[in-house]
């Protein structure tokens, strides 16, 4: 029995002798020394058995991610566009994971890899929309379309196009949860990476729509909006993200594992309450500067 039905059944029936087990130090839940092993193998991992599609899931938040499901029962597809790389973690994840090659910008390719899910490991319960694209430093007027679009049709149009998919199989699932990995910047503006933002913000607002659409299939649909996180996409501005988190109130950038406990948080039955809503893990990016610049950062 876990511990929220414990104190559900405190509630009910007032006996709360019923939680001494869990106060003891021999049930796992108190500090010390006791031996915690026969309770760990007893508890039910989160994803046990269920089947998951991580995008993105070759390297970076996206790789955490996946690993994270995996070390919590999951079966997992390891879907990216880089395919020695998907292909070389995919393995070291083991039998429960399985590598497809995904351009999330086409419907025929999302066919395949739910196709692929359900023959490797059955129905699929878990969607995470995590593959992404940035946009570096240019203004609006000096930019091109061509880049614009790109932006788009990988963080909004994949997005989607991942949602339309997998739908069909979640019902023989019986329901499930698709996570959209926005940003914290769906929340603000930042200027010179306006593709980004409008793409991030985009998705917000589409997270929205998919949880009222899908609610009668038992499918929960929320957003997930991490803040600068050390991952390879921001590998060329290493002095532009130290300069920037300097000044938060958490005064650094996320390891991508912080952002997979949220992730696996929001897709597990520990969230079942929560459907088109915004879950920000940024350090108080959005809350603004809450230290002064670091003149040696930033140069100023």
């Amino acid at each position: 029995m876990r511990p929220h039905r414990v104190v559900g059944r405190i509630r009910e029936e007032g006996e709360w002798n019923l939680l001494l087990p869990w106060l003891r130090s021999d049930a796992g839940f108190a500090t010390g020394t006791s031996d915690t092993s026969d309770c760990d193998n007893q508890m039910v991992k989160r994803f046990e058995g269920r089947t998951v599609i991580v995008t993105g899931a070759a390297r970076g938040m996206g790789a955490s991610h996946a690993r994270g499901f995996v070390e919590e029962g999951a079966n997992v597809v390891v879907a990216d566009v880089l395919e020695e790389e998907g292909r070389l973690m995919a393995r070291q994840l083991g039998a429960r994971a399985e590598f497809v090659s995904l351009d999330v910008r086409s419907p025929e390719q999302w066919a395949a890899v739910v196709e692929t899910a359900e023959r490797a490991f059955g129905p699929v319960s878990v969607l995470v929309n995590n593959a992404g694209v940035t946009w570096h430093d240019v203004a609006i007027v000096d930019s091109d379309p061509a880049d614009w679009q790109r932006v788009i049709d990988t963080n909004l149009n994949g997005a989607y196009l991942g949602m339309r998919a997998v739908v069909p199989s979640m019902r023989k699932a019986g329901g499930g949860a698709i996570v959209n990995v926005s940003s914290s910047v769906a929340m603000i503006g930042l200027p010179r990476i306006a593709p980004y933002v409008a793409s991030k913000w985009a998705l917000r607002g589409l997270t929205k729509c998919a949880a009222m659409e899908m609610a009668q299939d038992s499918i929960r649909v929320n957003s997930v909006h991490p803040g600068m996180t050390i991952t390879p996409m921001v590998d060329d501005i290493v002095d532009e993200v130290t300069a920037f988190t300097s000044t938060l109130a958490i005064p650094r950038a996320a390891d991508p594992a912080e952002i997979t406990n949220l992730v696996l948080y929001v897709a597990s039955d520990e969230a079942s309450f929560s459907t088109g809503s915004e879950f920000v893990a940024d350090g108080g990016a959005i809350l603004g500067p809450a230290r002064p610049w670091q003149p040696e950062l930033t140069g100023g």
